[in-house]
Order: C-alpha cells, then sequence, then structure tokens
C-alpha cells in the first residue's frame, strides 16, 4: 500500500510525525506539509504566487502554502503513481459539526477525494497532543480496516477522544452535530494605533445529541463521520425550478 499524508499543524507537528510513524509500518508513505500553522484554511489553494517544496531533515517534504496545495502538488507534479489512500493529521483538535467546512486537516484529506482516492481525516478532540501514541494506534487500525460497503472513493473524518487506548469505548459511525455561531470577534489596538480583530472562539454546541460526532466523543468514542462534497441544496431545487420556469 502507498499513502500520501498530509496536515495542517505544519510539517514539525507531533501530529503528523505520530501519523507518518504508525502508516510507514503498514505502508510505503510520502509526507508533504505546509512549512507553518495553516489551521481554519479550508479548501483554499495558493494562486496569487509560485510555491516551493522543500525536504526537511527528517524526509518530509514541505511547502509554502496550504493543505490543498500540499496534496495537490504531491498528486499533479511529485508523485508518478497514484496513492492508494491519502491521510490527514493527526490534528491538534478536533474537526467536527459546522467545523469541518474551516478545517485544513479535512480540506487536505478532501483534496484527495477530488482526485478519486480514498481519503481520511484524523483529529483529537482536544488541543495539547495528549495521549498522542493512542490516537496514531487508532489511526493505523482504520486504515487497515477493509471497510467493506463503502463506495470508492470515500472521505472520513475522524474524532479521536484523548483517552488512553484502554480507555476507549469503541469506534461509531456519525453524523455531523452543529453549533452556534461563533462568539464576537477580538478588539485590540496595534503597536501603530490601528484598530484589529482577533477571530473569536468557536460557539458551543447546538446539536450534540445521540448520533452526532460531538455526542459519540463525549461519550469516549473514537467518532467516524462519511462526508461528502455536493453542496447542492436538493430540496429546494424544484421550488426554485419552478420559479423560472
Amino acid at each position: 500500500m502507498k499513502i500520501l499524508i498530509s496536515n495542517d499543524d505544519g510539517y514539525l507537528a507531533p501530529g503528523l510525525s505520530a501519523l507518518a510513524e504508525a502508516m510507514a509500518k503498514i505502508a510505503e508513505i510520502l509526507v508533504i506539509a505546509p512549512d507553518s500553522n495553516r489551521s481554519g484554511c479550508s479548501n483554499s489553494l495558493t494562486l496569487d504566487r509560485p510555491l516551493s517544496v522543500t525536504r526537511a531533515a527528517n524526509g518530509f517534504y514541505f511547502v509554502n502554502g496550504t493543505p490543498s496545495d500540499c496534496v495537490h502538488i504531491a498528486l499533479t507534479g511529485m508523485l508518478d503513481f497514484a496513492p492508494d489512500l491519502v491521510v490527514s493529521g493527526i490534528n491538534n483538535g478536533q474537526n467536527m459539526g459546522d467545523d469541518t467546512l474551516y478545517s485544513g486537516t479535512v480540506a487536505a484529506a478532501t483534496e484527495g477525494y477530488l482526485f478519486g482516492l480514498p481519503a481520511m481525516a484524523f483529529s483529537q478532540v482536544r488541543s495539547g497532543w495528549s495521549q498522542l501514541e493512542c490516537a496514531a494506534r487508532i489511526a493505523s487500525e482504520m486504515v487497515q480496516r477493509r471497510l467493506d460497503g463503502l463506495s470508492k472513493p470515500f472521505l472520513l473524518n475522524v474524532n479521536i477522544p484523548n483517552l488512553p487506548y484502554e480507555d476507549i469505548a469503541g469506534i461509531k459511525a456519525t453524523r455531523l452535530g452543529k453549533r452556534h455561531v461563533s462568539e464576537p470577534v477580538i478588539r485590540a489596538t496595534d503597536p501603530h494605533g490601528r484598530e484589529i480583530f482577533w477571530i473569536g472562539p468557536t460557539g458551543a454546541e447546538r446539536d450534540a445529541g445521540e448520533g452526532t460526532d460531538f455526542h459519540a466523543t463525549a461519550s469516549r468514542y473514537v467518532s467516524v463521520t462519511p462526508l461528502q462534497i455536493d453542496l447542492t441544496h436538493t430540496a429546494q431545487l424544484g421550488v426554485l425550478s419552478r420559479q423560472f420556469s
């Protein structure tokens, strides 16, 4: 098996190293990640400047761009073969509910999915890298599962509680929960007296009921959510069609 690995925390992130180490035991790997933290950049591609690819001392490649840039460059310019799987992470903090729209971790996996490859994004529920060895072990086990019955390609979003392996209750297939709107921006002043704004923290959970990723991870389960890219609001399509008929 050949696996392409990326993330959004940057090529020096402990989560990326742990994921690469786990994947290297079961597959041939290539790691290409951003040169710095690109959290929250979603699926953006860098189109206003050229990008450079550098090989680090540990063998990873890093790019002065986004997670999507990394996977895109690997699949269209670096590799002379198609990987069997694209994996992203392990992210420093959760990517659940509406957060998946902003997540660079999910975006890296999504870029592989858009190229017709199976892809998986891995995140820990809490920031700080605690119990990272457990998360890497679970990621390895999930990659080795046959996942029979899933259509190819698939895109899976996996969130892992920061717990010792023996305290994980199991794995649950989930849907995305929902959050309230984000907290207000934080106003500040720069050294020149100009007003600046920091994006505020995410809002509280609004839909965290049974069956959601929020509920599963709060109950000590690993949450696995299958994602799709079609944004069409099919329920309104018929209404809109009648408006213009």
